[in-house]
């Protein structure tokens, strides 16, 4: 296994232009990742000779330093050779840290990876969710089978994360995980937030990612069109749980709330505006940014509906809403039963408030952002899509205009 190993030394000049002294310097190589040390020794330049890499000639000093880089280089292979033995961990840094004394203990990635999530545990509702938790869990599964499968190990040290690990890790996402590009971006960014703190407490000597760059892919948000929506309000029905997810997904359809924010909607969330008329007054769930929502006909007549629900006479929330998991199970057969081919899932009913409702009605784009409680109006503008319905609208608008000029 010493083949996987190499120790060179050379001589490193000091600074001043007219000195020929040297300092001479170690480097070990192990697996292509190279560390230098220094040996603490100097030496006359002319003396050094460049092929052998150590002190030309015979005389005492040149014996002395050969000497001296000689047991140098037979205590790091013995440190190499027991690593071997014991079956620990190796790298060029392990060995040098071990022959120099450093008593530290290898940062383990996975063990740094937990620590994070059980701090994040204790800060959910105090600056995280519950969401962000289960993604960061999820991260680290990933990782711990990406280990496993690439590595055949359970942990390794975070100092050996590197480009290459990182680059892998984005391939196994989407050929072993079938993750969409977009998917395995945002694991990769989560597990970057895990490597900025080792090398932030200086567990790591470099940022592996600091050559990295995701790109994210601009997908195309699915909505319900007027006529979509219309012929879902429009079917009954005979199956009450059908009936439920229907109700609540049109209500986040004339809302925009996002699942988890309608879920936990409570009567202290419904407000009599300036207007004189309902709102919604809540802070999201995801972002705790407040969204403010005039309450339109369609989900007024939905809170009607189920004002008489055992749950909602709790006075807890406001209407009965399944979980995403079932939500999203039923919707399929619900779209099944309506005709609409599209991917129904609880969060398109967001996408479709902030396309069909809203801005292709004419809604400025501020007004959804208030709505939507977006912070930035840069995430607004992703729903910000042009309808084909409004473009024949507005041509069709634009050529009666130009009937009247002739």
């Amino acid at each position: 296994m010493n083949n996987l190993l190499s120790i060179l030394f050379y001589p490193k000049k000091t600074t001043s232009v007219k000195s020929t002294a040297a300092v001479i310097y170690g480097r070990l190589t192990y697996n292509g990742k190279r560390i230098d040390f220094t040996t603490s020794r100097k030496i006359d330049i002319k003396n050094w000779n460049t092929h052998s890499n150590n002190a030309k000639g015979n005389s005492d000093e040149s014996k002395s330093i050969n000497r001296y880089l000689d047991s140098i280089k037979a205590k790091l292979y013995n440190i190499h050779d027991r690593l071997i033995r014991d079956n620990q961990t190796i790298s060029s840094k392990i060995i040098r840290d071990i022959y120099f004394g450093k008593g530290e203990e290898e940062r383990m990635l996975m063990e740094i990876f937990q620590d994070h999530n059980d701090q994040m545990k204790k800060l959910i509702g105090k600056g995280y969710t519950k969401g962000t938790m289960q993604r960061y869990e999820a991260c680290k599964n990933h990782i711990e089978n990406y280990l496993l499968y690439s590595y055949k190990k359970k942990d390794i040290p975070v100092q050996e994360v590197d480009h290459k690990f990182i680059t892998g890790f984005d391939h196994y996402l989407k050929s072993q995980k079938d993750c969409a590009h977009n998917t395995a971006l945002k694991y990769i960014v989560n597990f970057k937030k895990i490597i900025r703190i080792a090398y932030a407490n200086q567990w790591i000597d470099r940022d592996p990612f600091f050559h990295w760059k995701g790109t994210w892919k601009s997908s195309e948000r699915e909505y319900l069109t007027d006529m979509e929506l219309q012929k879902m309000a429009e079917i009954e029905f005979d199956i009450p749980r059908l009936d439920l997810v229907r109700d609540i997904f049109l209500f986040c359809c004339y809302t925009g709330l996002a699942f988890a924010d309608v879920k936990k909607l409570s009567e202290n969330d419904i407000v009599i505006g300036m207007n004189g008329k309902k709102w919604i007054k809540t802070k999201r769930q995801k972002t705790n940014s407040m969204s403010s929502i005039p309450i339109l006909e369609v989900p007024e007549a939905i809170l009607e509906k189920y004002s008489d629900h055992p749950q909602v006479k709790t006075g807890k929330v406001v209407l009965p809403v399944l979980t995403n998991q079932k939500s999203n199970a039923y919707l399929k057969e619900i779209a099944d039963v309506c005709g609409i081919k599209k991917n129904l899932t609880t969060h398109l009913a967001r996408h479709t408030f902030a396309t069909t409702v809203t801005l292709s009605k004419g809604v400025p784009i501020e007004s959804v952002g208030k709505m939507l409680g977006h912070k930035s109006l840069k995430t607004t503008q992703i729903y910000a899509k042009v309808l084909d319905e409004k473009v024949a609208k507005d041509m069709e608008a634009l050529e009666q205009k130009m009937r009247q000029q002739k």
